[in-house]
C-alpha cells in the first residue's frame, strides 16, 4: 500500500537515525515523476529528515529553516500526510516543539514520527526486528560517519555530471558564436 521508498525512509528514520539516507531514498522516489507532477508532501518528509540532520550537527539555523518549511507543508498537506499513515496534527505539534527546542538551544534528541496506521507500524517493527535493529533507537551521537555523512559520501558521479553539463554548454556556446 505504501511506496517502498517511504518504508525505507521510516526504517532509517527510526532504526539507525540515518537522516541523510532518509533524504536520499525519498528524494530519489520523489524525482521519479516529472517536476510538475511531483507531490509536495514528500518534500515535507524530506525536510524533516534534513532538519534533524542539521540539528544533530549543530547547524541550528539550517535545522530551524527546514523544520519550519516542513511544518508549512505538513499543515497544508495534512490529508496526504494522513494517507501515509501518520497523524498530521501530532506531527505538526512535534515539529513545532522541536523548533522551540532549537530556538532555546536545547540539544538534539531523537523522536519518532507519529505513525497512526497500526499495520504500518507493525510492518516497520517487523522489518527492524528481522534486521536486528531496534525500532525507535536513539541516535548514536558518537558515530562520526552518521553525523557527517554528507561530507564523507562519494561525489564522483555528481562532479562528473556537472562537468558534462558544463562541457555541453561550452560546446553549444562555441558553436553559436
Amino acid at each position: 500500500m505504501y511506496p517502498q521508498a517511504y518504508l525505507d525512509y521510516l526504517y532509517h528514520f527510526h532504526c539507525d537515525r540515518d537522516y541523510f539516507e532518509c533524504h536520499e531514498v525519498l528524494e530519489e522516489y520523489w524525482k521519479e515523476k516529472e517536476a510538475q507532477e511531483r507531490d509536495i508532501h514528500w518534500v515535507g518528509l524530506i525536510q524533516i529528515a534534513v532538519g534533524l540532520y542539521h540539528q544533530r550537527r549543530g547547524n541550528l539555523s539550517g535545522a530551524k529553516k527546514m523544520l519550519q518549511n516542513a511544518v508549512h507543508i505538513v499543515t497544508s498537506q495534512s490529508d496526504c500526510i494522513q494517507l501515509l499513515g501518520l497523524d498530521s496534527v501530532a506531527l505538526e505539534k512535534l515539529l513545532n516543539e522541536r523548533i522551540l527546542d532549537i530556538e532555546q538551544g536545547s540539544p538534539y534528541r531523537s523522536f519518532n514520527l507519529p505513525i497512526e496506521d497500526s499495520n504500518l507500524l507493525i510492518s516497520c517493527q517487523s522489518k527492524a526486528a528481522s534486521s536486528n535493529k531496534i525500532w525507535g533507537a536513539i541516535s548514536d551521537l558518537t558515530d562520526a560517519a552518521l553525523i557527517n555523512r554528507h561530507s564523507l559520501r562519494d561525489r564522483t558521479e555528481v562532479i562528473l555530471e556537472r562537468q558534462r553539463q558544463l562541457d555541453a554548454r561550452k560546446k553549444k556556446k562555441d558553436s553559436n558564436g
